[in-house]
């Protein structure tokens, strides 16, 4: 898979961790930089993570279905950009609180890296190499969720919803990529 492929993913991917640090740093009042360090971390570490456990998953399945991959692959990217799409329309609005509890960042850290588990399932399935884009996953939803974090400061969180949309774009259309170059 191609670095500009890979990174397409990683920014598709990171774009839910950033519209959760945009809408939070819209509603944290205090310690904002402490805040947004420990989002960007949680967020990029769960996304680090979750392709490994889904990588390590497709790598076992793939004796079982390596002649339907492509389509499982475009299945999942499918079903979750248009779950991102869904989920967009369904935001509601948040008050101003002061911090985040440990249990709520780990609840989002892994809410936003659902989908990084079933691309790194896609990944095992289509015996990709996972250590490249575990990395460049993790340190661009680290990235982005840093800035998303200072945008939703300044901005507030009246974009959040558009940019969960494009997330879910970008996921389908890369399913798209990897099926069209499987049946091609």
């Amino acid at each position: 898979m191609d670095i500009l492929t890979i990174f397409l993913i990683a920014l598709g991917l990171s774009l839910d961790a950033t519209a959760v640090s945009i809408a939070y740093g819209a509603i944290i009042t205090k310690d904002k930089f402490l805040n947004a360090i420990k989002f960007c971390t949680s967020f990029g570490f769960f996304q680090m993570a979750m392709p490994i456990i889904g990588w390590l998953a497709g790598l076992k399945l793939v004796g079982f279905l390596s002649h339907i991959d492509h389509w499982i692959a475009f299945g999942l990217l499918l079903i979750i950009g248009i779950k991102m799409i869904i989920e967009s329309f369904m935001l509601e609005e948040q008050e101003k609180i002061c911090t985040v509890s440990f249990n709520t960042l780990m609840g989002l850290s892994i809410a936003t890296s659902i989908d990084a588990l079933a691309v790194g399932l896609s990944f095992g399935i289509l015996k990709i190499e996972i250590v490249y884009p575990i990395l460049i996953i993790g340190m661009t939803t680290f990235f982005m969720s840093l800035l998303g974090f200072f945008i939703g400061e300044k901005i507030g969180c009246m974009f959040e919803n558009q940019i969960e949309r494009v997330a879910g774009i970008i996921l389908i259309i890369i399913g798209l990529k990897i099926l069209i170059e499987h049946i091609l």
